[in-house]
């Protein structure tokens, strides 16, 4: 059976255990990581992973949805976004962690490292110039407007920063950090009914973003009294 092997190199993976040395289980899940990573490149093809993300098993679907974050593409984007509401916790974590690996990766290798030499520029300026191009050059690749609209938030422009935020959503509707980032900004321009349902929208996105109920909560107080 195809999940079979997947599953065993699944299992080879570090588990922490208690008292081990966090740095050292660190670097050896890395490096586990690595090999995993090169074995499900050389034996299996993205549709099958996909595939194996509907299996009964829930040791199998842990693995594909591993296996896709290190290497699927924009093609998996919305059958890893179904595994959020998965009822295994750890499949549902692994998914959205997976995604964000996904949405960084975008669908082209050159975006890709250049977002990431963007990121590691020394100053605001350089990082802002770099994205502008990068969205000049790349306009459907999402990541670099919600890094965009991170920047604008962290330097107060708030209206900026929903702008690209919704544009994220328009490239990628399953995008909850963009979504949860436009509640954050409308709180800020003291629009809560707006950051409301913005917090709402990307809880229903992504049912494990549990942080985000007791600010939904207290959100929803506020719009009764007003």
């Amino acid at each position: 059976m195809p999940e079979s092997l997947l599953v065993n190199w699944y299992n080879e993976l570090p588990h922490f255990q208690t008292g081990d040395d966090p740095d050292l289980w660190t670097s050896q899940m890395h490096k586990a990581l690595r090999h995993f990573r090169r074995k499900v490149r050389v034996r299996y093809f993205e549709g099958t992973l996909q595939r194996l993300l509907d299996h009964p098993s829930v040791r199998t679907r842990r693995a594909a949805v591993l296996a896709l974050g290190l290497t699927g593409t924009v093609q998996s984007n919305a059958p890893l976004a179904k595994l959020l509401h998965d009822e295994d916790e750890l499949v549902s974590k692994t998914a959205s962690d997976s995604l964000w690996e996904i949405w960084f990766r975008g669908d082209n290798d050159e975006a890709s490292l250049e977002l990431q030499r963007i990121m590691h520029l020394p100053d605001r300026e350089q990082v802002m110039n770099g994205l502008e191009q990068l969205i000049k050059d790349k306009p459907e690749f999402a990541e670099a407007y919600n890094q965009r609209a991170i920047l604008h938030y962290q330097h107060g422009q708030f209206a900026k920063s929903v702008a690209d935020c919704e544009k994220v959503m328009e490239l990628n509707p399953f995008h909850f950090g963009a979504q949860a980032g436009m509640g954050q900004c409308y709180i800020k321009l003291r629009k809560y009914s707006s950051a409301l349902r913005a917090f709402q929208l990307a809880l229903d996105i992504n049912p494990t973003l549990t942080d985000l109920t007791e600010t939904i909560r207290n959100l929803q107080g506020i719009v009764e009294e007003s």
